[in-house]
């Protein structure tokens, strides 16, 4: 490769990039981020792009947030990190009252872990052992939809059902069941979408009553299933998958990892279905993109199935080193008073009608329109039909030349940005996209 500088060269020297053909970098090299300012951020030249990504859904009050960095300086100088077995500090309580205030009724119990995949994890084990230590060992299985993402980890793989994620790691996996889930861009139950009943939830209603006995777990992601493609659905599914599962004993599993903290227009995406699950997995905006952290949410009814003599083995044996870390506790509680000093949820339902009402506009004539999706501050567009093995990466070169980070999602572009968004750049990112579909088409022909 040419003209790189010495930092590309020092990065491609030593470091494998997460979900990236590195041969790619031969006509894409890593773009060395030196400095972040709200929507905005700078490379090693100079060049600026807006982040229309969330830097990977976990930036929602812009980079190098004020607040938030005052919040970090203050508690550096009075604690970086304790042992958690044993001890606790103020901010993990704080982060505690706060935390449980604002989550679906139940949700009373907090145990730390330190990113989603690790969260899937703890849910899953959780679970299990939880029937176990109740009288039911035999509630081993997990179910989850077609084309669930949950992680990366060896457990959170079993109940993911994304093959490029998990097709070479078939042999290690102890898979889940995957049943037909909600699909409403190719609905076969109601095609014009007018009166949806959630139709689709019958795959699993008949799975679940047919194997309610062995089942320990669903875990599914409320709402939007993100990996998948951004798709959307009726929270109808969910009303009806929480009275099934409770009827069965039966633990839901709310996945808000990447649906949680407004992004959908609630707190948690679950709330559109007026529901609570039995745990909650949630994480990425937890702290607003600055530290590794996630937190699974339980009910006093699971808490209590672990409280025990130590002699009677009911321990929950799962933690990690930076578990409860005071500073990433702290970022936490500064995310959750933005939320309410600064009246975020209303900052999202405006923001969101706004994008909305441009996407409607600027995207109506595009080539190879299938679908736009919206819900709470996240659009989508599926291509259907463009031509190219990978349209959407070559979209999203483009892209960058003009300053806007659009990382697609096979063909669907989606825009999730931070909620400091403004009316004009909301324009501006759909101008740029769709400039760099128009020109991707140009260089085909």
């Amino acid at each position: 490769m040419k003209n790189l500088s010495d930092l590309q060269k020092k990065d491609l020297e030593h470091i494998f990039h997460p979900c990236s053909q590195m041969k790619d970098y031969e006509q894409l090299p890593p773009m060395v981020i030196v400095k972040g300012d709200g929507l905005y951020v700078e490379d090693e030249f100079g060049n600026r792009y807006m982040d229309c990504v969330s830097s990977w859904w976990v930036n929602l009050f812009g980079h190098c947030n004020p607040r938030i960095n005052a919040a970090i300086k203050e508690q550096i100088d009075k604690l970086e990190h304790i042992i958690f077995a044993n001890f606790s500090h103020e901010a993990a309580i704080e982060l505690g009252e706060r935390l449980t205030a604002v989550a679906p009724k139940g949700l009373n119990k907090l145990i730390f872990t330190d990113n989603g995949s690790s969260s899937t994890e703890v849910a899953i084990k959780l679970s299990f052992q939880y029937h176990v230590q109740t009288g039911n060992p035999q509630k081993k299985t997990f179910v989850s939809i077609d084309g669930a993402y949950h992680g990366e980890t060896i457990g959170a793989l079993g109940v993911g059902n994304m093959d490029r994620f998990t097709d070479v790691y078939k042999p290690l996996l102890k898979e889940g069941v995957k049943v037909k889930g909600p699909d409403c861009f190719n609905c076969s139950f109601d095609k014009k979408r007018e009166n949806c009943n959630a139709e689709c939830f019958v795959y699993m209603e008949e799975y679940l009553k047919e194997n309610g006995d062995i089942i320990s777990g669903v875990i599914i992601e409320s709402m939007v299933q993100g990996v998948a493609g951004m798709r959307i659905y009726s929270p109808i599914y969910l009303k009806k998958l929480r009275a099934l599962t409770q009827k069965l004993n039966i633990h839901l599993i709310a996945d808000e990892i990447a649906m949680g903290f407004g992004r959908t227009g609630k707190m948690f995406a679950i709330e559109h279905a007026g529901v609570s699950p039995d745990i909650m997995c949630v994480g990425k905006g937890l702290t607003a993109g600055y530290f590794p952290m996630s937190i699974v949410l339980i009910t006093d009814k699971l808490y209590d199935a672990f409280y025990a003599d130590y002699s009677e083995g009911k321990s929950f044996l799962h933690s990690h080193s930076y578990s409860g870390n005071p500073i990433g506790c702290r970022i936490a509680v500064e995310t959750l008073k933005i939320f309410q000093e600064e009246n975020i949820l209303e900052v999202i339902k405006e923001k969101g009608d706004y994008l909305r009402k441009s996407a409607t506009e600027k995207l109506k004539d595009i080539p190879y329109f299938g679908e736009y999706r919206q819900i709470g501050l996240i659009g989508a567009i599926e291509l259907v039909g463009i031509p190219g093995e990978r349209a959407g990466y070559e979209i999203y070169k483009i892209a960058l030349k003009k300053g806007a980070i659009l990382r697609p999602l096979g063909n669907i572009v989606y825009f999730m940005p931070p909620y400091i968004i403004k009316r004009e750049e909301i324009d501006k990112m759909l101008d740029i996209f769709n400039e760099s579909l128009r020109e991707y088409l140009e260089t085909i022909e």
